[in-house]
C-alpha cells in the first residue's frame, strides 16, 4: 500500500514544504537538492516511476495533481507512477478523496468555499496574487492598497484543528514575474502560518529547467527565502499577540479584501477566533472584541462575550441583519455592494480603535503588512514584516507595549542583527533601518 509506503518514509506532511513541478525529468531533482522543498506536486502528464524513484532517495514526496475530469484509474496510475498519494485540486463531489485512499496520502485543494478544515491538509487552491495596487488607496490607512490573502489565511489557521494550511494559487497567466513576487507570495502566506504552494510562470520554468543562469540564480534566492520561514516556523504557530479579536464565521471571512485585510493593512494587531470556537479562552488577553457575525453566535456562546465585557472589555457587534454573502466557489473577493456594506461595520471598528497601541504600533510601513505573535510564556514577541514594494523600506519604527531587553532582526539570507531598544510611554521602542523583502523583530524580556 502507497499509504503504508509514506508511514515507513516517515514523514509528517505537516513538515512538507510544497512546490509544483511540472517536469518527469528525473535530473531536474538536482535543483531540488539544498533547498527546503521536500513535496513536489506533478500533473498527470508527468507522473513517471523514475521521478518518484528518485525523489525517495532524496527523501522527497511526490503527489499526483489530479483535477475534474482525470480521475480514470487515478488510483491504479498513481500506484504505477509509485506516487506519496493524490491531490485533488478542483471542486470534486464529497467524498472523492475516501475512494481514492488507496493511493496513499490525499490532500484536497478545492474553492475555498468547500475548503475543509480537517484532514491532512485545509487548502486550496484559490487565492488573489499578492501586491500592490497602484490604482487603489487603502481606507484605512491612505496609503496603497494591499492585495494579500492573510486574513483569509489567518482565519482558515484559527479553523483547522493543527491542520496545516496550503495555498496554492498560481501567478497571473500570461505573465512573466520578477523574483521578488514570488517572495511576496511565499510572505504572505508564511506570516499567517501558512504556505504557498510555490508556482513558477512558464518563463520561469523553461528557462530554470534549462539551467540558464540568472533563473537558478532567482530559484536559490526563492529556495533561501522559503527556508527562512520554515527554519523560524514557531513565529507564525505562536498565538496571535493582538489586543483586538475578530469573531466572524466563514461567511466573509474566507473573502479577500474583508474586515481581517482592513486591520492588517492598518497594522494593527488582531487574532481571528472563528464563531465555533468562541470562549473565553479565545479572548483572553485581548481588550477589544468585534462581533462580526451577531445572528452565528449561539446562545450559549454569548456568555463568551458577557464575561468579556464584565472584565473590561470593549465589545463592538455589527448593525442588526449585517451579513456578508455566503462564499462563493467563483468568486474569492467582495463585489462592490459587498464592499459598501463592509464599509458600515469598518467606520465603527476604525472608530473603535482610533490611535491605541494593541500590541504594537508601527511608523513609515506605507506598502507593508505586518504580523505580532508572542511565545506562549509571553517571553517572546515576534513582528513579522513582508514589503510589498519593489524597493526596500528605510526608518521604521515600532513601539510595542511591555519592556524587552533585547531586539534582533531576522532577515533572509543575512545574519541577525542586534538593535537598540529605548524607553518609550507605551513601553519599548525600536527603529530598523531598512527592510528589503521581508524582515522579522524579535524581542525577548530576558536575556539568558
Amino acid at each position: 500500500m502507497l499509504a503504508a509506503t509514506a508511514i515507513a518514509l516517515g514523514v509528517v506532511v505537516g513538515a512538507w514544504v510544497p512546490a509544483r513541478w511540472n517536469t518527469p525529468d528525473p535530473k531536474s531533482l538536482d535543483l531540488i537538492q539544498g533547498t527546503p522543498f521536500n513535496c513536489l506536486l506533478v500533473d498527470r502528464p508527468h507522473w513517471r516511476a523514475e521521478l518518484s524513484d528518485r525523489a525517495a532517495e532524496a527523501g522527497i514526496q511526490v503527489l499526483g495533481v489530479v483535477r475534474p475530469g482525470e480521475l480514470e484509474d487515478a488510483a491504479g496510475a498513481a500506484e504505477r507512477a509509485r506516487l506519496s498519494g493524490l491531490v485533488l485540486e478542483g471542486d470534486f463531489a464529497s467524498g472523492t478523496a475516501d475512494r481514492l485512499s488507496s493511493a496513499g496520502v490525499v490532500i484536497e485543494l478545492p474553492p475555498r468555499a468547500a475548503m475543509r478544515f480537517t484532514g491532512a491538509v485545509a487548502g486550496t487552491y484559490q487565492g488573489i496574487w499578492p501586491g500592490i495596487r497602484m490604482d487603489q488607496k487603502a481606507a484605512a490607512t491612505g496609503g496603497p492598497w494591499v492585495d494579500t490573502n492573510y486574513g483569509f489565511l489567518a482565519f482558515a489557521r484559527a479553523s483547522s484543528e493543527a491542520a496545516p494550511v496550503w495555498i496554492a494559487n498560481t501567478p497571473p497567466p500570461k505573465t512573466v514575474l520578477k523574483v521578488e513576487k514570488y517572495l511576496h507570495a511565499i510572505s504572505d502566506a508564511a506570516i499567517a502560518g501558512a504556505r504557498w504552494v510555490v508556482a513558477l510562470d512558464p518563463d520561469f520554468e523553461r528557462r530554470l529547467f534549462a539551467r540558464e543562469a540568472a533563473a537558478v540564480r532567482d530559484w536559490k534566492r526563492i529556495a533561501e527565502h522559503a527556508r527562512f520561514y520554515e527554519e523560524h516556523r514557531t513565529w507564525s504557530e505562536w498565538p496571535s499577540h493582538g489586543r483586538l479579536a475578530i469573531v466572524q464565521e466563514a461567511s466573509g471571512a474566507l473573502y479577500s479584501g474583508g474586515i481581517l485585510d482592513m486591520i492588517a493593512v492598518k497594522h494593527t494587531p488582531v487574532r481571528a477566533v472563528p464563531v465555533a470556537k468562541l470562549s473565553p479562552a479565545a479572548l483572553a488577553g485581548a481588550t477589544m472584541a468585534v462581533n462580526a457575525d451577531p445572528e452565528a453566535v449561539e446562545p450559549e456562546q454569548k456568555e463568551a462575550f458577557r464575561l468579556f465585557a464584565r472584565g473590561g472589555g470593549t465589545i463592538l457587534t455589527a448593525p442588526t441583519g449585517w451579513k456578508l454573502p455566503p462564499p462563493s466557489k467563483e468568486t474569492i473577493t467582495l463585489g462592490k455592494d459587498d464592499v459598501a456594506k463592509l464599509d458600515e461595520v469598518w467606520k465603527g471598528i476604525n472608530s473603535m480603535i482610533g490611535r491605541a497601541n494593541l500590541g504594537a504600533r508601527l511608523f513609515n510601513v506605507s506598502g507593508m503588512l505586518s504580523a505580532l505573535t508572542a511565545s506562549p510564556d509571553g517571553s517572546t514577541l515576534a513582528l513579522q514584516l513582508v514589503n510589498y514594494t519593489d524597493y526596500p523600506v528605510e526608518s521604521i519604527t515600532v513601539h510595542v507595549l511591555g519592556k524587552y531587553a533585547r531586539a534582533t532582526l531576522h532577515e533572509p539570507g543575512r545574519p541577525p542583527r542586534q538593535l537598540d531598544i529605548y524607553a518609550i510611554e507605551e513601553g519599548a521602542g525600536v527603529d530598523i533601518p531598512e527592510v528589503g523583502a521581508a524582515a522579522a523583530l524579535v524581542l525577548e524580556r530576558g536575556v539568558k
